[in-house]
């Protein structure tokens, strides 16, 4: 099989990630918008370059990893207080920062219209591809690369975390509730995917403002809602 050349963009995020791939088609998929995205024939495979794959096996894997290294730094913590702090720490708005931190949403390979509008800055883009390559990087080098990786780009994340945080309902609940402006409301937006792995989209509202997120469940969702809409709230 004949390698996938690099781009000048995913050479950057190979720095970025600290490895140089033994299967770059891995990372240039990692790195590919659905709004890019073309079917390519890798020896005698057709694979779509969209990056939704690999942001599916990301996700798993960066939730492992992370929740290792929880039960590793606070031995003494119970299933609650460890379960929010996975929560924040593999959060939409945590990942779309460390993305940007990284540099890695200026890798990412769109669409001319999506390019020209900006969407790589989206939080949702860029925390989408940013698991995505943790997916491309434990399929290309296996687990203790990309836990190299993680526990790097974590590193000040979850070093500023000194307790456990609320989970960002039940906080987004209580600013609400401290300034008299009643409970927040969720609904579903979107249900789609199939029975063994379905994504939801959930919209949070306070008043007149609103904001949507995407999970593997309804829980995940409204959190990841309940999150960007506080954080938008306290800006």
């Amino acid at each position: 099989m004949t390698p996938v050349p690099l781009t000048a963009a995913a050479e950057t995020a190979q720095t970025i990630l600290g490895h140089c791939f033994a299967r770059p088609e891995l990372l240039m998929e990692a790195l590919t918008h659905r709004s890019a995205a073309l079917d390519h024939w890798v020896g005698k495979t057709v694979f779509s370059a969209s990056n939704e794959r690999l942001e599916f096996v990301g996700d798993r894997v960066l939730g492992l990893l992370i929740a290792e290294w929880i039960s590793e730094r606070f031995p003494a913590e119970n299933e609650g207080a460890m379960g929010r702090r996975l929560a924040l720490l593999v959060s939409q708005p945590v990942l779309a920062d460390i993305a940007a931190r990284l540099g890695l949403d200026d890798c990412l390979s769109l669409s001319p219209s999506e390019t020209r509008a900006g969407v790589s800055k989206r939080a949702t883009v860029s925390a989408d591809a940013l698991e995505a390559v943790i997916g491309a990087l434990y399929l290309d080098a296996g687990i203790e690369q990309a836990r190299r990786f993680v526990r790097s780009a974590w590193g000040a994340v979850i070093e500023a975390q000194k307790v456990p945080p609320k989970d960002a309902k039940t906080g987004l609940q209580e600013w609400a509730m401290q300034r008299g402006r009643g409970l927040p409301t969720y609904k579903v937006v979107a249900a789609t995917g199939p029975s063994h792995a379905p994504e939801f989209e959930i919209s949070v509202s306070l008043g007149k403002e609103t904001q949507t997120a995407k999970g593997s469940s309804k829980r995940q969702a409204e959190q990841e809602a309940a999150a960007k809409l506080l954080e938008k709230l306290q800006s």
